[in-house]
């Protein structure tokens, strides 16, 4: 039975006055684990949609990546848990891994205040038989991709009996990625009592079916996506499309960004731009959905740890990437999409940082550009390709190398284990290491340029938690 989409809260209604958690009927216990995590206020998403969803309403939220919407549904969902009920109570679908990794570790930091809560990741990539012995165990959370999920359900280790939430974060993503059924499927074996929160950047019609199908009277919030003029520069240049990575290249040269994301419309478009920059000597990378789940995974640590300079990437590919510290977007093709050209530049500029959003367009873009610019309310600054001083500056070289380990968490090693390592007997101070991070049978390590030989060499004449280790620098190709 299909339900109609009730109008939506008031804002006036829906928000907290003075934006403070404490406003929220949340246990002590959790305000206490929100203040030692440094959650002082909320963000608008989580102001808007916490008393809805608090309140038991389904809900459907129109919410970026980076604007707090994890912890906007992760409150909910702990809130309504029973820790002593050792069943999947709760269950949130994500587009890919990488966002499915970052929300459980959220829910795992904002469930610190109570014992013994078991969350789980079920993705792809990696085998079916340990997750199942996992669920066996008995998991209170799971957070998964849909098809994974599916598998799961397939073979009967999952069951979803005892959920009362179900969310589906980055809905839209989903849906481009061609998971409608495999979402709806899913669905179908929850409990009809269940409560369901949807979380979505853009609005596509298919959101408004899955709505009208699986959830009951939701609320809806939509805040507009909207960016600083003081945090986030937009340009736009005028090119041919002959001359397209060319000018990447020289946008790159000039702005000198130690980070940029590059966006392209077509995975063709992302493997010749690659090409072309690799052989300017940038140190760039590219995610396409034909990688290994490996690959992808050191493309994206190198890419946040900034031991890469440049990340090529389609809509589809760079779903659920939230990287911090990114100094420029360049679109190096319009997106036909206005919403999906505002979703992008917000990549860059966030938290206190700047950013700088570059954008080529052709004559045939010219339309885009101006359904953007009524979009977003702004008079496009153009510039043309002349204006850059950069035809003979050399590619910035990133600030850090990656090395690789042959060690993970199944050799019981921890970050520390290889901060202490590099910084006791190797000698290198503690500035010199950036990001550590540790899989299941493998680390990566980001470490300054300049000591990455001379740490790789250190590394394998020395020990690393009693035992020796195989290490070496990741490289480009």
């Amino acid at each position: 039975m299909k339900n109609t989409i009730e109008t939506p809260m008031p804002l006036s209604e829906a928000t907290p006055i003075d934006g403070s958690f404490n406003q929220l009927p949340l246990s002590p216990a959790m305000l206490a684990t929100l203040q030692q995590l440094e959650y002082r206020n909320m963000t608008p998403i989580q102001a808007a949609s916490l008393p809805i969803t608090l309140a038991g309403h389904d809900l459907i939220a129109q919410a970026k990546t980076g604007s707090g919407k994890t912890a906007a549904f992760a409150l909910t969902l702990l809130n309504n848990l029973n820790p002593r009920r050792f069943a999947v109570q709760t269950l949130v679908l994500c587009p890919t891994r990488e966002l499915a990794e970052q929300v459980t570790q959220e829910i795992r930091r904002l469930a610190r205040h109570a014992d013994n809560i078991k969350i789980l990741a079920l993705c792809g990539g990696t085998p079916l038989r340990p997750q199942a012995a996992s669920l066996d165990h008995g998991v209170h959370i799971v957070v998964g991709t849909p098809g994974r999920i599916m598998d799961h359900l397939s073979r009967g280790t999952l069951t979803l009996e005892a959920l009362n939430t179900l969310v589906l974060d980055e809905a839209d993503r989903m849906l481009d990625m061609g998971f409608y059924d495999d979402i709806a499927s899913v669905a179908k074996q929850c409990p009809d009592g269940r409560q369901t929160l949807l979380f979505s950047a853009t609005y596509p019609d298919g959101i408004a079916r899955l709505a009208a199908q699986f959830l009951r009277h939701p609320q809806e919030v939509k805040l507009a996506e909207q960016h600083e003029d003081s945090k986030i520069r937009q340009r736009f240049y005028e090119v041919q499309d002959s001359d397209r990575l060319k000018a990447v290249a020289l946008l790159l040269k000039h702005y000198r960004p130690v980070s940029t994301l590059a966006f392209c419309n077509t995975k063709l478009q992302c493997r010749e731009l690659l090409q072309y920059l690799q052989a300017q000597g940038f140190h760039a990378l590219t995610l396409n959905g034909d990688m290994e789940q490996r690959d992808r995974d050191q493309v994206l640590i190198r890419f946040a740890n900034r031991s890469c300079s440049v990340l090529v990437a389609t809509d589809v590919a760079a779903r659920g990437l939230d990287i911090s510290q990114l100094e420029a977007v360049i679109n190096v093709e319009i997106t036909p999409d206005p919403e999906v050209h505002i979703h992008r530049i917000g990549r860059t500029g966030r938290a206190d940082e700047n950013g700088w959003a570059l954008s080529l367009c052709s004559p045939s873009e010219q339309r885009r550009v101006a359904q953007i610019a009524d979009m977003m309310n702004i008079e496009p600054e153009w510039h043309t390709l002349n204006s850059l001083q950069s035809a003979q500056t050399q590619p910035l070289l990133p600030p850090m190398e990656t090395l690789l380990i042959l060690a993970g968490r199944k050799d019981k090693i921890r970050p520390g284990d290889i901060l202490g390592a590099l910084t006791g007997e190797a000698g290198f101070n503690k500035e010199q290491v950036g990001k550590i991070n540790v899989t299941e049978q493998t680390t990566f390590v980001a470490v300054a340029r300049d000591i990455a030989r001379e740490a790789v060499r250190k590394l394998a004449a020395g020990k690393v938690k009693g035992r020796a280790v195989k290490v070496w620098i990741l490289k480009d190709g």
